[in-house]
């Protein structure tokens, strides 16, 4: 058996503009539109736009209702320079995105995502207690993760 996971997305209409929306932040491809047939409610209308960002396959699916979406599921991230957390958590915070505490985010959607850089889940997970320590410590007063700040904390224990 070949198991597979794929995300769907609901959205009311925008399914389309957000499989763009996400391909352009993360270099990505769109792989598929399909519309309503001619005999459905939203006739030509956009039923499901498949994508694909860093490798994974991803459905953003019009159900003609607004999605609300909460913290529960989101997307990780782990660049692994400051100028790519700097280009994800400016791209998913613009046009109406929020920020959150320790590298969370909700973008424009309100799908969350967590930008998360390699070397902050390292050092945090770094058998040393007192290293991993000082390096919670930092990132719980962060919003966007500053890498500089992380390796200071780490370095200093």
């Amino acid at each position: 058996m070949k198991a597979k996971i794929t995300p769907f997305l609901l959205f009311n209409t925008e399914a389309e503009e957000a499989a763009r929306y996400y391909v352009s932040i993360f270099n990505g491809k769109l792989l598929h539109v399909k519309r309503y047939p001619d005999n459905s409610p939203m006739p030509g209308a956009v039923l499901t736009a498949t994508f694909e960002i860093l490798g994974m396959t991803m459905t953003g699916l019009n159900w003609g209702q607004e999605a609300k979406y909460t913290e529960s599921i989101s997307f990780a991230i782990e660049p692994e320079t400051q100028a790519e957390v700097d280009h994800f958590w400016n791209a998913l915070t613009a046009d109406g995105g929020e920020e959150g505490p320790c590298g969370w985010l909700k973008d424009k959607y309100g799908v969350s995502w967590q930008v998360a850089p390699e070397v902050l889940i390292r050092y945090i997970n770094d058998s040393d207690p007192k290293k991993s320590g000082a390096v919670m410590q930092v990132m719980m007063k962060m919003k966007k993760i500053i890498i500089k700040d992380i390796e200071a904390a780490y370095q200093g224990a």
